[in-house]
């Protein structure tokens, strides 16, 4: 295809358009957009170069001159969403201020649930990526750690939101499709798992539901999950 390139390179190392012809008629930003509005109305697998040179009224072949392979494509989405991060002041307190940008992120993939699909360290450099780095270097300027530790405690913590909100948005979409209720099937497997504990096979399970029978807060397991991982970073002593 036109503009593709037998050799690995970075998509924000190329012009804008390849080739020469007319001025170009797209930024990356509108490429991008277009991208991004059909995997919000339509999901990630509906996202295709036939389908954004559609949305953008352009040929399928034009758009190569611009966007190389899907990959870049995607990657040009997760940049555009790095953008929806909203930097602020930070406090000082950088326990409440990586809360604050984990709480951001998973704000932001539920607002565009494919996300979760695309994260990968791959697209961890484009330009809105760098600036929320920034951002997150910046609130952990008070932690008394190296750069090597404050990247990996954004890794984790990303990570750890990436997974979470992947489970909701699946448990989500597994709701949808049923054909009774979510309270219909909790009970019906709350009565199963009650009828298995009380055969006496699981005593260490059964100890566990007397000392907590539920229902489980997921809100507060959020936040718990989150302070362990910030817990792993606070300094020793």
């Amino acid at each position: 295809m036109t503009g593709r390139s037998a050799v690995p390179e970075v998509i924000w190392a190329r012009p804008e358009r390849a080739g020469r012809g007319p001025r170009a008629a797209y930024s990356r930003a509108d490429i991008a957009a277009a991208a991004v509005r059909i995997a919000d109305t339509d999901g990630l697998d509906a996202v295709s170069m036939r389908h954004v040179a559609t949305e953008l009224g352009c040929g399928t072949m034009s758009l190569y001159n611009y966007v190389p392979r899907k990959e870049d494509l995607y990657e040009l989405m997760v940049d555009a969403i790095s953008g929806e991060h909203e930097p602020w002041e930070p406090t000082g307190d950088w326990r409440a201020d990586m809360l604050r940008v984990a709480h951001q992120t998973r704000a932001l993939m539920h607002r565009h649930p494919w996300l979760p699909r695309l994260m990968s360290p791959v697209y961890g450099f484009s330009p809105n990526a760098l600036r929320y780095l920034e951002h997150c270097l910046v609130c952990l300027d008070p932690l008394d750690a190296s750069y090597g530790t404050k990247m990996e405690l954004i890794a984790m913590l990303n990570a750890v939101v990436t997974t979470y909100v992947g489970n909701e948005l699946a448990t989500a979409e597994r709701t949808r499709s049923l054909p009774w209720s979510e309270e219909q099937e909790q009970a019906m497997r709350t009565a199963y798992l009650g009828s298995r504990i009380a055969t006496g096979a699981y005593p260490r399970m059964a100890a566990a539901f007397t000392q907590d029978a539920g229902p489980i807060d997921l809100e507060a397991v959020f936040e718990r999950t989150l302070g362990r991982v910030l817990d792993a970073f606070e300094p020793k002593g």
